[in-house]
This record gives C-alpha cells, structure tokens and sequence, in this order.
C-alpha cells in the first residue's frame, strides 16, 4: 500500500468548468496528479472520473483529504471513494471443482499483481483444497444438497462474515447466491460466467453455444445480483470457434476465457477503476 498515493473516484452531475473545480481543490492540498481519467455519458449529462494524486511523504492522508474535499463533493452533489493506492482488500475466494480459475488468480495474487489478503477459499467440493494448502489460505467446505440449501447459504454467509471479507469472487462456483447475500455485498461480489452474456445465462452455455452453431464464445466477469447472470459487466474475452470444434475444444478455449477476463476484471475493482452507474460500469483501464 501506498500511503503517499491517493485514488479519487467520484460521479456527479456534469457541468461547465467541474474538471477545473476538482483538479484546483487537489491542487489547493499539495497532491500532484498521476493520472486523470474522465468520461461524460451525453445521453444522461453523468460524469465519472478517477484520479491518482501523489502527497510528499510527509503530507496528507487519506482522512485529511476526505475532510477537506468533503465541502466541493458536497456541492457537486457527487458520489465518492477515496483509498490509498494499492491498499489490500480482504477477499474470499468461492469455487466447485473446476480449479483453472482459482489457480490463475492465486497465481497473480502470488506475483501481486491483485492487492489482495485472501482470508478463505470455499467449497462445495472438496477437490480445490490442494490449493488452498499450497498457499497456506485456510480451506473451508460447504456441503450442499437440495433439501438443504438453507442451512448451507447459512453456513457460507457465517463463514464470509467471520473472515472479515470485503469482497467475494466466484471462481466458477455453481450456486446461485441467495438475494440477501447479493444485496449485502452489493458490488463487492465478482463472479465470471462461461458465457458471453448476455448470450447463454444459466448452466450449461458451451453445449447450447454449440447447438447454435456460433463462430465466437467467450466469458463475462461481473459484479453479482439478485438477478442471475444479470449483473453489471465489468470484462468481456473471447475466442474465435471452427466448425471442427466439438463441445470438449469450447470448453478448453473457453477455460482460457474464463482466466483472462476474471483476472482483469478482480484487478480492475482492486484498483478502483471501476464506476458503477445502474446496470452498467464505466471501467478505467491501464
């Protein structure tokens, strides 16, 4: 974590002179801009920004600035964020048995690239919990069946609570989660579908991808709602299918799909690139 970089998201109301307005108020607190993001949706007049500031070592912090910006965002009528850069989110880590995506992000979390503690990896299966060894991250298994899918949800969200997690992710864990639990981790719960949504929501999208004979398949990360496989999306890859592909080679090519846009799409939220604005996301990439 950097203490002397700053991360400012904030969406307002669009209006004449408002970039000038934020930049002198950053400015006016010694912070040297990094980069500047910015984009205005014309058709509602919303604007969204993200902003890296740099202190000098000895200036302001993260509440200092809060403080004094409070008194602009307030007559902007803006929502904002402000967090150190790099600062680590608690994360917990769902997955079933398919283990291609668990492993490619303990791979980047390992190489930190995703600035993230992961507190717990949890399971309805117990064939990922080699991994979770591997890392030294505490394995926790959560038996589902239909006639006791209550007390299982009860459990998971026990367990979520009492790691302290900040954030989930859903690394292809093949259960709905109920609506109460999308609402309390309201844009804090990231899932990847195996699926180019909103084409093919549900189970089983590469054996009805192929049924229709398409020419591209891909994957969508998302941020989880109440809605299933409705979220907003927050990245999109993917891969060109040949007539000689069978369903096994869409899932193979899929798998790759899946890695990449999760692994983008985790980095994205830990770095603050991401605003929300209804059921779409502006996202600020590198």
């Amino acid at each position: 974590m950097q203490t002397n970089r700053l991360v400012l998201n904030l969406d307002c109301r669009d209006s004449l002179g408002l970039v000038a307005k934020i930049t002198s108020r950053i400015a006016a607190l010694g912070l040297n801009l990094i980069e500047v993001n910015q984009h205005t949706d014309i058709a509602s007049g919303w604007f969204f920004a993200r902003i890296e500031m740099e202190a000098p070592k000895s200036g302001i912090t993260r509440e200092q600035f809060t403080a004094e910006f409070l008194p602009l965002a307030s007559e902007l009528n803006a929502r904002w964020t402000v967090r150190y850069r790099g600062e680590r989110v608690k994360t917990a880590i769902l997955v079933s048995k398919a283990d291609h995506c668990l492993d490619d992000l303990l791979w980047r979390w390992r190489s930190g690239e995703l600035p993230m503690d992961i507190v717990a990896i949890i399971s309805n299966h117990p064939d990922c919990a080699h991994l979770a060894r591997r890392e030294g991250i505490p394995f926790e298994e959560v038996r589902f069946s239909e006639n006791g899918k209550d007390e299982a949800f009860a459990k998971l969200e026990s367990l979520i609570h009492s790691t302290g997690a900040e954030l989930i992710i859903l690394a292809r864990f093949m259960q709905v989660l109920p609506p109460a639990l999308c609402e309390k981790f309201h844009a804090r719960i990231i899932n990847i579908h195996h699926s180019f949504l909103p084409a093919f929501t549900g189970g089983n999208p590469y054996a009805r991808a192929y049924e229709r004979g398409v020419k591209l398949i891909g994957a969508t990360c998302h941020y989880v709602t109440p809605e299933l496989d409705a979220g907003p999306i927050i990245e999109q890859e993917v891969v060109r299918v040949e007539h000689f592909h069978d369903t096994e080679d869409m899932k193979r090519l899929g798998r790759d799909c899946e890695r990449l846009a999760l692994g983008r799409g985790v980095r994205y939220h830990l770095e603050n690139r991401i605003l929300l604005y209804g059921q779409r996301t502006v996202v600020f990439r590198d």
